[in-house]
């Protein structure tokens, strides 16, 4: 009853991130307009940088949403946990303040398992706000990770652990701990025990949909008055761990050339992404339509790129792009959405890890995405 519960809401919480991602969308990137057009001492130019700081919330609610609701596309990579929590761990150190000690227990081997690293630093963020909530008078947490061998199916609150190989990862505090009728809504949005403006009730729930979604369990032990452990079963993965340093940011986008072929069915979403290529110096083919899309397709010879929403009515965008490469073999696809519905397949799925961009998007990032796919 609880995972069909949480399955039921978690399909209402991610229609609602699809709508939000698409308005949102629009909201931060016309924002973005009106502040190029605006000089510094303008004095509206103070109400837009209000509008688009609420959008960034707004994107941050909505992100979360998606992770609880597993309805966001993750880029999984072969990573080592150790790497993941000693890469973040400063950053870890500055948010739960002085009177809280933060020890980490990397396993003596590598913790490599197939995860997306931003999720996976998420679910660590997320876990540890958690706890340093729960000791306002300061207290001890401990993240420890290590390798595990389930010779039988382990039984769990929430379900059950297959016998395989796993890397688990462990948070324990000695904070207020909870009680059992709180640990039977805990991955439930909305829920908190928090005072009211103190918390959203998204933070375990996003924990629970990224964990879910990357093929994981996680468990909780606690007892009022004995602090909490939180622990998640990923699987062991098999290879080599990727380098986790990330590339420096492009402050130099390139101007625009040739025909770009944009199919989005959300109107306001497809004028701000037709004016955004514009302005850069493309010429912008636009359809709300992927069938119209498609016969523009084949009138147009110099077609250079298509962009296109993935979740649409009557195709979908890897529907889509199959046709269009089918007419034209080598064009390259953005694609877009605010959430993937359904599981893509293979080899769109590999070609996703390079060629997709999440809504909502800020122009800059629109482009760079743009200029990495022609680079490339």
């Amino acid at each position: 009853r609880q995972a069909q519960k949480l399955d039921a809401v978690g399909k209402l919480a991610g229609g609602i991130a699809h709508d939000f991602n698409n308005l949102m969308t629009a909201i931060l990137g016309f924002s973005a307009f009106l502040l190029q057009n605006l000089k510094p001492d303008d004095p509206n130019r103070a109400d837009v940088l209000e509008i688009e700081t609420a959008g960034k919330r707004a994107t941050v609610l909505t992100s979360q949403l998606l992770a609880f609701s597993r309805k966001q596309l993750l880029q999984p990579r072969i990573l080592d946990l150790n790497s993941v929590v000693e890469g973040i761990r400063s950053m870890l150190r500055r948010l739960i303040g002085e009177d809280i000690e933060l020890s980490v227990r990397p396993s003596d081997q590598p913790a490599v398992v197939l995860a997306d690293r931003g999720q996976i630093e998420q679910v660590i963020l997320n876990l540890l706000l958690n706890a340093r909530d729960a000791m306002p008078k300061g207290g001890k947490i401990i993240i420890e990770t290590s390798a595990v061998d389930l010779g039988e199916e382990l039984v769990h609150r929430r379900g059950r652990i297959a016998p395989g190989s796993y890397v688990t990862l462990t948070f324990s505090d000695t904070g207020a701990g909870m009680s059992p009728e709180v640990q039977e809504h805990l991955f439930e949005p909305f829920f908190t025990t928090k005072g009211v403006g103190k918390g959203t009730g998204l933070g375990l729930p996003t924990v629970y949909g990224i964990i879910d979604q990357s093929g994981g369990h996680i468990t909780v032990d606690s007892e009022e008055g004995h602090g909490s452990i939180f622990r998640i079963y990923l699987p062991k993965a098999v290879g080599r761990a990727e380098n986790l340093k990330s590339p420096p940011p492009n402050t130099d986008i390139p101007r625009g050339a040739g025909v770009v072929l944009l199919v989005e069915d959300e109107p306001a979403v497809l004028e701000l992404a037709r004016r955004i290529l514009t302005q850069n110096g493309f010429t912008v083919i636009a359809a709300a339509d992927p069938l119209e899309a498609l016969a523009l397709c084949k009138s147009e010879k110099d077609l250079r790129l298509l962009v296109t929403d993935m979740v649409m009515p009557k195709l979908s965008g890897l529907e889509v792009a199959r046709q269009v490469r089918a007419a034209r073999p080598g064009t390259p696809v953005l694609y877009m959405s605010g959430y993937t519905e359904h599981p893509v397949p293979e080899p769109d799925a590999g070609q996703l890890k390079s060629a997709f961009l999440q809504k909502p998007f800020e122009p800059s990032a629109f482009l760079e995405k743009i200029h990495e796919l022609l680079g490339a």
